[in-house]
Parts: structure tokens; C-alpha cells; sequence
């Protein structure tokens, strides 16, 4: 069968993954569904490293991208993505690569619904694999792009943590240049050697096995191994929480946002520890009465338990929030006084 020609219009109707970008073409074969996109020109993007916002171009490049089956066929699309210039001087990257939601994500080359595919795969094999199914999924999970080793991963797996869980990884001398290998890989650079040679004049000091174990994942269509951090322990969120804002790191602060993005409860909580924490710093009990109250009805049954002990010891709780006095000034009522009936 020759290639098809696709306007736009019927290819988003079919692909609304697709609708954030503008079609070119799709060839149609009996083998293959290929569809070739671009970016639109002039629609800022956030930087990957500091979340700004920048339409300043500095070149494209084509990702090869794998998605789930149109009609029985595997589909490609090659997406033609902007490397932008960061525009934040204090942004430590200098360019970084536009992602389009729902259909690409940094070092993969898979979009996202084949990648929630392929990890469904995964928890349903996991501890049910055998040699029949097996040979029945076999030819299904080649479509999805998984070559014989990893489908064997995923039959042998006893738990499905085992699929998608990774321990982490020690970082390396690579690890602030992995956007570049990635970036030079879609375009189509896949050798190791001259990659190592490029990343040399970028002052990257690695060893070429280092850049060559780094860009395996590649060539099985994987992601690259970027290194993951631990998971803060319930002791220093804590900590976290409780340090003032402007006292924490930056690299401390991104994690507490990530942190607190994954659980609310956890953030309902950060919010109250900072209020509180803002009446001390402005010696003002004023909001005392109010936060009580909030605290109480935060849902949480520990927090509910502190805002009854607070006030049932609340001269303490006002003393310990003094307000401000300048020479000559009176003494100003507690605003505690108000909580005694509370």
C-alpha cells in the first residue's frame, strides 16, 4: 500500500494527543502509521530548570516518537520540537528542549499514554507470568516497542514494584550534560565515541565507558538513567516544614514544593505550621483565634487533638506571642482572651 496523505483536522479527530501541535503529514503502509508534526513557532514554553516562560528559539530537532496502535498498526510520529534559550539569568541551563503535555516527556520516547500502557503490561504480568501467556502477549508487547528481554522482565517479576521501581542510582560527572546526549541522540547522533568527543569540549570530564553505559537505555527505547533522590524521611519533612522559608536552600525549597505537590494533607499542614509560625516572627496573636479554628477543622485527627491542648493551655500560648511594645505604649489585651469560651 503507497503512503496517504491526512489533513490535520482528521488526524486530531483520531489523535487528540495531537491537538497541541500542528500535523504535517501522515504516511499510511500496511507496516506502519508515521505522523509528522512540528511544534508551533512563537508559543513560549516553561524552562525545565526554572519553570520561566521563553519563545526565544535557538534551533529545532525531530524526537521519534513510539505511541499506541492506530487500526492494528504500530504508530510513529516524528515531532519536530524547538530548543529554546532560558531567559532567567539566574537559570543555571542556557537552553532546554520544549515538551509538549500529553505527548512528550524529558529522556522518553515514548508519549504518555503508551507509557501508562506498557506499565498496565507490567502489574498485570507481574507474578502471573509464565510460559503461555507469555507467547500470547509476546507479539502484543512488540507492537508497544518492548524487545524480548524486557517482556521476559515483566513475566518473571514477583511483585509489580519490581517493574516500576528502579533503586537509585550514585550521581555522576555526566549528570548535569544528560539533556545534551539526549538532544544530539533525536537527532539522530547514536555513537558513543563521538558523542564522549562533544561532551569533552563542553568540559564535561566523564569517561567514554561512561557516556557509552549512559546512552544504552537508547537504544532499547528507553529513557536515559537520570539519578533519583531518596525520599526525605518523616524527620527532616519535619524540619523542612518547620525552617523558615527564606533560611532553607533552593535545592531544599524544590524539594519541599515537590513533596508537598504529592500529598495535600501534608501541605494543609505546612500551611498551618506557617502561619503560626508568622505570628511568633510578627509578635501578633491577632489570627490566634482563627487559626484555632482552622486547626480544629483541618480534618486531620492529630492536628484536631493539638488545637483542644492549645486551648486548654492558652495563657502559655499567649505568652509565648508577646506583642510588640515601644517605650511609653500600653500593654495590649491578649487576643487569647477571646478563645476562653472557644
Amino acid at each position: 500500500m503507497g503512503s496517504l496523505q491526512l489533513c490535520s483536522v482528521e488526524i486530531a479527530s483520531l489523535l487528540p494527543q495531537l491537538v497541541n501541535v500542528l500535523v504535517v503529514s501522515a504516511d499510511v503502509s500496511d507496516a506502519v502509521v508515521t505522523v509528522h508534526a512540528r511544534t508551533r513557532s512563537g508559543v513560549p514554553a516553561g524552562c525545565t530548570g526554572c519553570g520561566q516562560l521563553s519563545a526565544w528559539c535557538h534551533s529545532r530537532y525531530v524526537r521519534h516518537l513510539a505511541d499506541v496502535t492506530l487500526g492494528g498498526r504500530p504508530l510513529r510520529i516524528e515531532l519536530s520540537v524547538r530548543r529554546l534559550y532560558c531567559e532567567n539569568p539566574t537559570c543555571p541551563k542556557v537552553t532546554f528542549a520544549e515538551q509538549v503535555p500529553g505527548l512528550t516527556v524529558r529522556h522518553q520516547r515514548r508519549t504518555p499514554q503508551l507509557q501508562r500502557l506498557v506499565e498496565a503490561v507490567g502489574v498485570v504480568l507481574a507474578g502471573r507470568g509464565g510460559a503461555r501467556m507469555l507467547r500470547i502477549l509476546n507479539v502484543t508487547l512488540s507492537r508497544l516497542g518492548l524487545d524480548r528481554r524486557t517482556v521476559r522482565k515483566y513475566a518473571r517479576a514477583r511483585t509489580w514494584q519490581e517493574v516500576m521501581r528502579r533503586p537509585p542510582r550514585k550521581p555522576s560527572t555526566l549528570d548535569p550534560y544528560l539533556d545534551y546526549p539526549q538532544q544530539r541522540w533525536d537527532e539522530g547522533q547514536h555513537s558513543a565515541k563521538i558523542l564522549h568527543g562533544e561532551l569533552r569540549t563542553k568540559g564535561c570530564l566523564g569517561h567514554y565507558q561512561r557516556v557509552k553505559m549512559a546512552v544504552a537505555p537508547l537504544r532499547r527505547g528507553l529513557p536515559l538513567d537520570e539519578p533519583r533522590e531518596r525520599p526525605p524521611s518523616p524527620r527532616e519533612a519535619a524540619r523542612w516544614i518547620t525552617t523558615h522559608p527564606g533560611r532553607r536552600s533552593p535545592h531544599i525549597n524544590d524539594r519541599l514544593d515537590r513533596l508537598l505537590d504529592h500529598c495535600p494533607e501534608l501541605r494543609h499542614t505546612h500551611d498551618l505550621v506557617r502561619r503560626f509560625a508568622s505570628m511568633l516572627d510578627n509578635h501578633d496573636a491577632t489570627p490566634l483565634p482563627r487559626w484555632l479554628d482552622d486547626l480544629a477543622n483541618s480534618g486531620l485527627a492529630s492536628l484536631a487533638g493539638l488545637a483542644g491542648a492549645l486551648r486548654e493551655d492558652r495563657h502559655a500560648v499567649a505568652q509565648g506571642i508577646p506583642p510588640l511594645t515601644t517605650p511609653g505604649s500600653t500593654k495590649v489585651a491578649s487576643p487569647m482572651s477571646s478563645c476562653k469560651n472557644a
